[in-house]
Formats: C-alpha cells, sequence, structure tokens
C-alpha cells in the first residue's frame, strides 16, 4: 500500500476571481466565505483529517492575506509571480518540484462531503453531470472503467472536469515534463493545466471520479447567493454596501454584476438594480496621489448641460468613488476608422467651442517634472540618451510659453477608448479624471498618441477638428504635443514599470514621438532651438 500513500496536496490560489467582483477587490476569492468557513480553508481541513498534512499553496493576488494558513495549517506558500499575466498552467509550474502522489486543487471550490484518502490507487478528476449545452470541459469519451479518453471545451449532456484530481507519482512524473515543455510555449499563457491533460490524455491515465452534488465551483456571487443565503443581504464587502447605502436599498436588489475590463488607474464593474445598469468605478490604490478627484468632477458639472458625457448617477470626489449609466451596446471608437475618428473629433470640437473654465490646469509642463522626478528617484529610466531628450524637451516647453494660448477646459486623457459610440448614433465622453485648462490642440494630439498614430493621421485628425486646412501655427501646437506628450506618458510608464508593471513597446513608441516630432519640428521650420518663434 505504501507507494500508494498520498504525499501532499497542492492547492491554486494565485488568481483575482474576475468574475466574483467586487468581492475580489477585497478578499481573493478562495478566502470567501460559505456558510461561515473560507472556501480554502474547509478543503485544507478536510485533507487533515485524512492525514494530508503537507499543504502547498500557490499564490499571487493578495498574497499576504494567505500568510495566516502558515500558522493555523503549518502551509508552505509558494508566489506566482505571473499571476496577472498567465493562467493557472504556470501557478501548477512554479510548484512542479512538488509533485508526487497529490492532490491538485483549486482554492475556491466549495467539497460538502470528504472526497480524500490516505490512499489513491490511480489518478482520477472530480466530475460533475451537466445537461443540456455547456461551456465547460467535458469527457465526451471514457471507457467502462472510467478512463478518460477525450476531453473536449463545451459540449452538452456530458460528464464535466470541476474540482479537485489526485496524480499518481507515475502521472506526476510524465506531467511535469509535459507542464515544464508547455510553459515554455508562448501559447500556454491562457492556458489552464487541464489544456496539458486535454492535448496529451493518451499519455496521462486519469479516471473519472463522480461528484455529482458534492462538489460546487461558484462562477458568480449570484450562484454562490443560491447556495449560501447568507449572502442575499449580506456579502460582507464593503463596496455593496456602499452601493446599497447609496441608493437606499438592500444588498439583495443589487444583482447581474459583471467586471470591465481594468483601466491602467480604475477598476470598474457593472450592476443591475432594478433593471437599470450603473458602472462603478472603484479608484485604485494610489491614485488619489496621481489624480485629483475634485478636479475630475468640476469637468462633469461644467460640461453637464451639453448631454456630451456619460450620464453621472453619484460622484464622491473625496474617495473618487463614481457610479454612471451603463451604456448597453456602446462599443469603443475604432481610432483608425475615418468615420469613428471624425465623430471623435466632432464631439472634442463640441465641447471645446463652448470654452469652459474651471479652476485647475492641465499643466503639461508640472506633470512631465513630476513624472521624470518620480521615475528618476527609483531610478527606472532606462533610455540612455534621456538628458540630452530632456534638454530638447525643455526647449519645446519655453517655445510653448512664447504661444501662450488662451486656455479653455480640457480633457487631457482623450483616448479612443474613452470615446462611447452608442447604437443611437449619439456618443459619450467619459473618464475626466486628467481635466485642467489647456491648448485644445492638446486633446487631438494626446488622442493620436494614444492610438500610435503615423504622421498622415495626425494630420488627419486636426483636419477633422478643424474642419479644414490648419495653419502652420495650429500644426506646430499639433507636433508640439505630440512630442510633449510622447516625453509624458514614456516618463509615466519608466515609473510604473520601476513599480512592476510592464508596457511592453508602449514607453518607446512615446519616447519616439518626442525625438521624431522635435525633429520634424525643426526641420520643417516650426520652431527654432534657438528660441526664436519660428
Amino acid at each position: 500500500m505504501g507507494r500508494y500513500k498520498v504525499d501532499n496536496a497542492i492547492i491554486l490560489a494565485a488568481g483575482f476571481g474576475s468574475r466574483f467582483v467586487p468581492l475580489t477587490y477585497e478578499t481573493p476569492k478562495g478566502l470567501l466565505e460559505v456558510k461561515g468557513t473560507p472556501m480554502l480553508e474547509r478543503q485544507i481541513e478536510q485533507l487533515i483529517e485524512k492525514g494530508i498534512n503537507e499543504i502547498i499553496i500557490v499564490v499571487g493576488y493578495m498574497k499576504e492575506r494567505f500568510d495566516y494558513l502558515i500558522d493555523k495549517y503549518n502551509a508552505k506558500l509558494i508566489y506566482n509571480p505571473e499571476f496577472s499575466t498567465k493562467n493557472n498552467l504556470a501557478s501548477l509550474y512554479y510548484a512542479r518540484d512538488y509533485l508526487k502522489n497529490s492532490y491538485v486543487l483549486v482554492a475556491d471550490n466549495w467539497i460538502e462531503r470528504n472526497i480524500f484518502n490516505e490512499y489513491e490507487p490511480h489518478s482520477w478528476f472530480s466530475c460533475l453531470y451537466m445537461e443540456g449545452k455547456t461551456a465547460e470541459w467535458c469527457v465526451t469519451k471514457s471507457d467502462e472503467e472510467g478512463l478518460i479518453q477525450e476531453i473536449t471545451i463545451g459540449g452538452s449532456d456530458s460528464w464535466v472536469i470541476v474540482g479537485p484530481a489526485f496524480f499518481t507519482e507515475s502521472f506526476s512524473a510524465a506531467f511535469r515534463d509535459y507542464l515544464i515543455e508547455y510553459y515554455q510555449d508562448p501559447r500556454s499563457a491562457d492556458f489552464y493545466w487541464e489544456h496539458i491533460l486535454k492535448e496529451r490524455i493518451a499519455e496521462l491515465p486519469m479516471y473519472i471520479n463522480k461528484q455529482q452534488g458534492n462538489v460546487y465551483e461558484f462562477e458568480n456571487l449570484e450562484e454562490l447567493r443560491q447556495y449560501d443565503k447568507s449572502y442575499e443581504n449580506d456579502t460582507k464587502c464593503k463596496i455593496m454596501k456602499y452601493i446599497s447605502d447609496c441608493f437606499g436599498v438592500t444588498q439583495d436588489k443589487i444583482r447581474d454584476i459583471f467586471p470591465l475590463k481594468a483601466g491602467v488607474t480604475n477598476f470598474s464593474f457593472v450592476f443591475t438594480l432594478f433593471d437599470k445598469k450603473y458602472v462603478f468605478r472603484l479608484p485604485g490604490i494610489g491614485t488619489d496621489k496621481l489624480i485629483n478627484r475634485h478636479n475630475e468632477k468640476r469637468a462633469y458639472d461644467a460640461t453637464k448641460s451639453l448631454n456630451i458625457t456619460d450620464e453621472v448617477v453619484h460622484f464622491d470626489a473625496d474617495s473618487g468613488i463614481k457610479i454612471t449609466k451603463f451604456y448597453e451596446g456602446a462599443r469603443i471608437a475604432d481610432p483608425f476608422n475615418d468615420d469613428d475618428l471624425a465623430v471623435s473629433m466632432c464631439q472634442l470640437r463640441k465641447i471645446h467651442e463652448n470654452r469652459y473654465q474651471v479652476p485647475n490646469r492641465f499643466d503639461i509642463s508640472n506633470m512631465i517634472d513630476y513624472y521624470y522626478s518620480l521615475a528618476k528617484d527609483i531610478n527606472a529610466i532606462r533610455f540612455s540618451d534621456v538628458d540630452q531628450v530632456r534638454e530638447k524637451l525643455d526647449k519645446l516647453l519655453r517655445f510653448r510659453e512664447q504661444l501662450a494660448i488662451p486656455e479653455i477646459l480640457c480633457h487631457g486623457d482623450f483616448a479612443h477608448t474613452n470615446v462611447l459610440l452608442l447604437p443611437d448614433g449619439s456618443s459619450k465622453i467619459i473618464d475626466w479624471e486628467y481635466s485642467g485648462m489647456s491648448d485644445p490642440i492638446m486633446d487631438v494630439s494626446m488622442y493620436a498618441i494614444y492610438a500610435e498614430f503615423d504622421r498622415e493621421r495626425i494630420d488627419l485628425s486636426l483636419d477633422l477638428y478643424l474642419q479644414r486646412q490648419p495653419s502652420s501655427n495650429e500644426t506646430a501646437r499639433l507636433y508640439l504635443y505630440v512630442a510633449l506628450g510622447g516625453f509624458l506618458w514614456s516618463m509615466w510608464s519608466q515609473y510604473k514599470q520601476g513599480l512592476g508593471q510592464e508596457f511592453g513597446e508602449y514607453p518607446l513608441k512615446m519616447y519616439r514621438y518626442m525625438k521624431d516630432f522635435y525633429r520634424i519640428m525643426v526641420d520643417e521650420g516650426l520652431f527654432s532651438p534657438e528660441g526664436k518663434e519660428a
């Protein structure tokens, strides 16, 4: 029996749990309580009950929240540094050296009756039967003994793989080799470890372990509410309480929650209340040091009569929490579609024509200094010629002062992702976080560099905005802000990269805008480096 004795359990707990927002903004999904017990703890206690005491937990998101498990259960934590960019194949890769006679679990399953054993004779996967069509991973072929012969993603009236699995030592040895091979494959970033099983099932014998009505995988808050009625009116989530207090309703009225794609500075999700959908914007950690939410609120208040921004239902300028109307069927503008570009520039022009005034400025010079200093202080600037480029930038800033353009309210972060096109043909400009007084042509330049336009399309943007051919002064200002904006956002991204975020080619492209358009302005006589206005 010794060779069948279970050695350990590896629990994958690194993921964010995006379908469980807003609860997972505050608590990792595996630590959410079901009937008073965190899901992860229940599995650990079931394992220990069967004599499996070596517990390895792979962590990532909110890793610090799992530290107490070391003291409580003598668990071992392994950190997956790629938790935010790769799927759980990477998590198992980081725990590969522990694969022996091993249970492999995910932290966010709930198991009613203990299915673990001190001894296991063969590899198995927990399976549930799904009637009708399903997008789950289906066992579409198996023999009379339950040996899995084929797995497909999606199917109907099938056993599906949900919950724990057990790997025998021989299975683990073969699987580990494939795990290393797949991890090195670029396509594996989106892979679950089950992809290996699916593609190599002939070499990896695995049996069905039928657990109908015993193993639960809650896909969202609605499913958890059905199982644990205590979540109807008390989700133990500060954000849900905030919404209920804001609208004066009980939490059970807040339904159909799903995340929007996380922005660079915020987290957002959609919720339904009395058949109306809203977007809840939660500022990211540390954004209060970068963004003045009172300025953002002023911009919304100033432009409200135009009906051109997203409709604000609630705005707390102190916390930065914002609730807006959700626009069903809306899409973001495609900057490379001429019609969408024309709409974007038309809406921008409408705002600028009103020449709104607010007390705060979008001071690009100060912003450049700020992010340049932040990046420099943590040795995050990787451009070897930044000192020479900074000298050129200072000349552009002096040129800007000489222009003395009257300032009006500008968006400041006018990107195509902030232009919503609605099914009825109307459009909305959203997210006024960086708004302030500035040269209106700056918004055109920012749109262009966010979309990573080439020079031809940058010029087209200004033509569409002005609805005529630009003067040399207007062209000079367009290129000026392309250069200044390029340097600003290259320094911003250098600073962020220094803190651990990765932006790929973005810093390179932004930096090139500064260098290339400085040269264009000089070569075409739009700007004189000696300080004389061209």
